[in-house]
């Protein structure tokens, strides 16, 4: 009794235990609801009230009139509100001018476009070329902005006028720039193989009738070397170009003599070699000679007072000062002194005289040559010989004495041309450059700076990538073909002419660098339940060179600064469930795209999804939509069907499109087909159920309706031997594109039905044994292109005679043999050709042919069969456009051919039913074998093997085989995954016969995968994930590896083996391998790999070098590399 009342007193405690945890439910489940509703109200009232603020600019504080003293700073501001805030629209940079060139003496123009009109403080858009502002001239520059373009445009552009050109445009943030090189091509020679034209020539020191000359050399020498210059020049009073220097000069500079006072001359050089002399180069702006002292001789400011007038009463001129040479070469010397002072009102002109060293007496040196300045160059000294040399006053008044002799003066040494550069090294940047880089020699004072060449590797054919030299020892060559290969080579260029070629750079094909993706976009929710969503986005426009690798999500609470990580591991598909989410928050997400290089940039925020289940009856919006086949009027768009359904199942769908690239006036296709072509177009999709339309999909990227050029369709056909084929050919191809045919856009096409073969860059795809399977709509695509490879579809044409019942064999008590194969029943046009051993034959007595059209029957009977029937046998049927073909092949190493031989001899009957022995299993050093042995063996014999009651096709790991004697599967490298029930179907043509082997307890297993872990090759001691070396050390990397037999050993960089042995060392012993990378610099940092294989397995161990510069922090999760090498023992 005292139980039962214990118990009952539980009992009630216990239910009203429970009803209070139902009503604080209920209680709580209100309490949530609420906040809920009011969080929404809220958020409503919120966007109700932005509504009703939302206002149109105005200035309530206007600009007023100002007076001001001049000189003053003056600042003017007014006040503007609106809501949402006003915000003036700048300008940015838009479609630019690309890296261009252009013919020397060609007009060149660069324009700049922009999005929008430019503001007035962006106006003033400056034009500058490798860094120096480009101004104004009427005479070749003509710089021009207009409302949304700026240009600057040259009338006739020189060598001089190549370099980088940049645009700079103010904006609100500060200045943006976009910039491009611009070549300038050699004109024609001037003769055949003669030289191009130098650059670059200066005029200095300029006198009364002497001037100096400096240039450059060419970057083409023409048919033979470069011997020397001429140089010319031009009285602008006359208007005729004549030659300063008799003999050829060699150096690059050279002063030039006995010119007018007064007189505006211009000046220009040719180059000569063998051939003659080339074109001039550009000529100089108009000199003026005239005497460099004279601005020293006026005094004060206000009132001028020469000197002239204070040494009134000079009379003879006291001797010059200071004699001394400004210019020392190997042919000549130029003479330099200071005129007298005080020098006296009449003009000056002087006496040179010259004494061998050591001798008392003196010679005149200027001759009958009248020396106006004080500059005189000597061409005539003897190499070897010092001079002393002295100078004399002449005015109408008389000569004065000689002024101090000079130092011993002798002429200089032969300048050498400049050793040529080494090291040179070509790296990927784009399609169509490539980042050239090079080590400057330890001479390099006398380097003006280095001329580029190049040709395509094995051609020998060589071209010259500038015509200005470049100062720096790196430069990027734009213009190159896409996936050809490339060798570039170097010179140095000085006063004393251009060195030797360089060693020629590795070759490299062209193609863009390997780079992270660029951002994914068009984050989209295509389903929540509550607590968790299934997002969507589009994938990253540019993959950077390497397929996307996984995206990641973060994730962040509406209102919240902060980001947090969704997902740790990668994602490969473009949707993601994110869960533990909280019923009725509002959340953000952005997502990351990577590839082998690292994680790009992340996508712009999504909208605030608000996490409720959804109840409504409409479905979701679709998602992930692509173009395929582009053409001028048409395309074809394809997208996945809405994870969300509402109530009902989706019955159709709605499309709508865009024109333009931001319009949002949509219309419905359904309604109104498109007519324009070669218009922009967006398209979104929504799907529609019994309830009515659901949301629609985010828009699409713009796409133009138009054909790409060099597209191509799919070609249909019947080859020589009677099969259906298609096939495509693709217009650029490259060693990594990969034809991808697919069956309704997105069914794989099985092995079994096709046969696929790929020469250079066409794909055929062929078709074994069509069928009504094979109906269907094909596409093509190529791997690196999909989005224009994509571009030809057909509905295929089966035009195939169907087979009711192969070759057949048999044999009758007298030992007659007949070969036999049925079809579908067959026209009275119906044709039949028997081939036997590539000729047609016909019936004979010893070999008679029926053809029975109306059954599809055909008939070989042989009375007695031979050796000399060996061979195969082919009938070709046609009936109409239908066709097919169909084979059998006796040949003199078949037993079965042989046995038939022979029983024909004896008589006796042959039953057609193959006789097989039991599957067996063999182990192999590789893995182990399934084999079965054959008695008989008939051509036409069709074998397939299966695992767990799946088919296995030819792949990596199963090497299906037959001869004569067995049929049997390999199995390499097995794994417990291995382990189960195997198959092998045999069909003879009339019935199937199979036979099993169950795998599933075997010791075969254990054994093989104990000796394939055991000799598979493998790195016993890798190597850190990241390590952080200084910039200009040597980094050693060591790794240990093991494996029977000895692994082959392969080092690669961003997945490409290394070969370069001057900056890398890779030393290979059976245990171990060592790479070392020489004085490293920054392009050295990226992905290092060491790959071993042998024929048990193979390993990859992954490294990543950061280089840092001197000073810099090395990465917080890196090795950093205190000593230089690594040692994983």
């Amino acid at each position: 009794e005292y139980q039962r009342e214990k118990w009952t007193r539980f009992g009630n405690e216990a239910e009203k235990v429970e009803v209070d945890v139902i009503r604080n439910q209920h209680v709580l489940r209100t309490r949530v609801d609420k906040i809920a509703l009011r969080k929404q109200v809220q958020s409503l009232q919120y966007s109700y009230l932005e509504q009703l603020s939302q206002k149109a600019p105005d200035f309530p504080i206007p600009l007023r009139a100002h007076t001001v003293w001049e000189g003053m700073v003056v600042k003017l501001s007014c006040t503007v509100q609106g809501c949402p805030p006003p915000k003036q629209q700048e300008a940015q940079f838009d479609t630019s001018f690309s890296p261009t060139w252009v013919e020397e003496g060609d007009s060149l123009n660069l324009q700049c476009a922009f999005t929008s009109a430019l503001l007035p403080f962006q106006q003033d858009v400056s034009w500058f070329r490798d860094g120096k502002y480009c101004k104004e001239e009427s005479s070749n520059v003509d710089i021009k902005t207009f409302d949304d373009k700026a240009t600057i445009t040259l009338r006739a552009a020189h060598k001089e006028h190549e370099g980088v050109y940049t645009a700079r445009l103010r904006t609100w943030d500060g200045i943006q720039e976009h910039n491009a090189y611009v070549y300038v091509k050699d004109a024609s020679s001037a003769v055949l193989g003669g030289p191009a034209s130098p650059l670059a020539l200066q005029v200095s020191d300029v006198n009364k009738d002497y001037v100096f000359l400096t240039w450059q050399p060419p970057s083409a020498d023409g048919a033979s070397p470069v011997e020397g210059y001429y140089v010319e020049r031009c009285d602008l009073g006359q208007g005729e170009w004549v030659r300063c220097n008799v003999h050829i000069q060699k150096m690059c500079h050279y002063p030039v003599f006995g010119l007018k006072e007064g007189t505006m001359y211009q000046f220009r050089v040719r180059a000569v070699n063998k051939a003659g002399a080339g074109r001039p180069s550009k000529a100089t702006e108009p000199i003026l000679t005239t005497d460099p002292l004279e601005p020293t001789r006026t005094m004060g400011r206000t009132i001028t007072i020469t000197k002239d007038e204070l040494e009134g009463q000079v009379k003879a001129p006291f001797p010059p000062t200071n004699v001394h040479t400004c210019e020392v070469s190997d042919t000549y010397v130029v003479l330099s002194w200071a005129e007298p002072e005080p020098r006296g009102r009449e003009p000056l002109t002087f006496y040179v005289e010259r004494s061998l060293a050591g001798k008392s007496s003196w010679e005149l040196a200027s001759l009958d040559m009248e020396v106006n300045s004080p500059r005189f160059p000597v061409f005539d000294l003897v190499k070897g010989r010092q001079y002393c040399f002295r100078v004399r006053s002449i005015n109408k008044y008389g000569v004065s004495d000689p002024s101090e002799p000079s130092a011993l003066i002798s002429l200089g040494k032969p300048q050498a041309v400049p050793p040529p550069p080494h090291a040179v090294m070509a790296i990927r940047d784009t399609d169509t450059s490539v980042l050239l880089q090079w080590r400057e020699s330890k001479d390099k004072d006398d380097i003006l700076g280095y001329y580029l060449y190049y040709s395509e590797a094995g051609t020998q054919d060589w071209k010259t990538v500038n015509n200005k030299p470049v100062t720096k020892t790196r430069f990027t060559v734009h213009g190159l073909k896409t996936r050809k290969e490339y060798v570039f080579r170097v010179k140095s260029v000085s006063r004393a002419g251009n060195s030797d070629y360089s060693d020629e750079s590795q070759p490299i094909m062209v193609k863009s660098a390997i780079y992270v993706p660029s951002a994914p976009s068009a984050i989209a929710l295509l389903l929540c339940t509550g607590s968790e969503m299934v997002l969507g986005w589009r994938a990253p426009s540019c993959n950077g060179g390497d397929p996307v690798r996984g995206y990641y999500l973060d994730k962040r609470e509406k209102g919240m600064k902060v980001w947090r990580e969704v997902n740790i591991k990668p994602v490969k598909e473009r949707q993601f469930k994110v869960c533990n989410l909280t019923n009725g928050d509002f959340y953000q997400f952005r997502v990351f795209a990577a590839n082998m290089v690292g994680i790009g940039k992340p996508s712009e925020a999504s909208e605030a999804f608000l996490c409720e289940k959804w109840t409504m009856p409409e479905p979701g919006c679709p998602s992930d939509l692509e173009f395929r086949e582009v053409r001028n009027n048409s395309l074809k768009l394809l997208w996945a069907t809405p994870l969300y359904e509402g109530r009902s199942p989706v019955t159709g769908y709605l499309l709508e499109v865009s024109q333009g690239d931001q319009s949002d006036d949509w219309t419905a296709l359904n309604d109104s087909p498109i007519c324009d072509t070669r218009q922009t177009y967006r398209f979104r999709v929504s799907a529609i159920n019994e309830a009515g339309v659901g949301c629609a999909s985010l828009p699409t990227e713009p796409v133009t309706a138009e054909t790409q050029p060099g597209t191509k369709n799919i070609e249909v056909g019947v080859d020589d031997d009677g099969f259906i084929f298609l096939g495509y050919e693709a217009t650029d191809m490259n060693d990594e594109s990969k034809f991808l045919w697919n069956k309704n856009y997105t069914d794989p096409i099985g092995a079994d039905r096709v046969r696929a073969e790929t020469k250079k860059n066409r794909s055929v795809l062929t078709f074994t044994d069509p069928s009504e399977e094979d109906l269907g709509l094909y596409t093509v695509e190529m791997s690196d292109k999909p989005n224009l490879s994509s571009i030809s579809v057909f509905d295929f044409p089966l035009a195939v005679i169907a087979l009711k019942s192969g070759w057949q064999i048999e044999v009758s008590e007298t030992g007659s043999v007949r070969l036999w194969l049925q079809t579908e029943s067959l026209s009275n046009a119906a044709e039949l050709r028997l081939i036997f051993n590539d000729r047609e034959i016909s019936s004979t007595p010893h070999r008679k042919i029926n053809f029975d059209k109306a059954k599809g029957l055909v008939e070989i009977l042989f009375d007695q069969l031979s050796p000399e029937d060996k061979g195969s046998y082919t009938a070709q049927l046609r009936d109409g456009r239908a066709k097919n073909q169909f084979t059998l092949v006796f040949v003199d190493q078949s037993k079965y051919f042989i046995h038939l031989v022979a029983l024909n001899n004896q008589g006796p009957v042959l039953s057609a039913a193959l006789s097989a022995s039991p599957l067996r299993i063999q182990s192999t050093a590789e893995g182990f074998k399934l084999y079965c042995s054959l008695k008989y063996y008939i051509s036409f014999l069709k074998t397939s093997w299966h695992f767990k009651e799946k088919r296995i096709d030819q792949e990596g790991r199963a090497r299906p085989g037959s001869s004569m004697q067995n049929v049997w599967i390999e199995i390499l490298n097995p794994t417990e995954s291995d382990k189960g029930k195997y198959t092998l179907e045999m069909f003879d043509g009339k019935e199937t016969h199979k036979r099993f082997l169950d795998l599933s307890e075997k010791g075969v297993f254990k054994k093989q995968l104990a000796i394939a872990e055991k000799k598979r090759a493998k790195v016993t001691k890798g190597l850190p994930d990241v390590v952080a070396i200084m910039e200009g050390k040597s980094l050693c990397l060591t790794c240990f590896i093991d494996g029977e037999p000895a692994p082959e050993i392969f080092w690669l960089r961003n997945d490409r083996e290394i070969v370069d042995q001057n900056h890398f060392t890779i030393t290979k012993e059976p245990k171990c391998s060592t790479i070392t990378i020489h004085n490293v610099y920054m392009d050295d940092s990226g992905m290092y790999s060491i790959y071993v294989c042998n024929q048990y397995g193979s390993e990859t161990v992954d490294v990543t070098v950061s280089v840092y510069k001197h000073g810099e922090q090395p990465p917080t999760n890196a090795v950093q590399m205190d000593s230089t090498s690594i040692d994983t023992s």
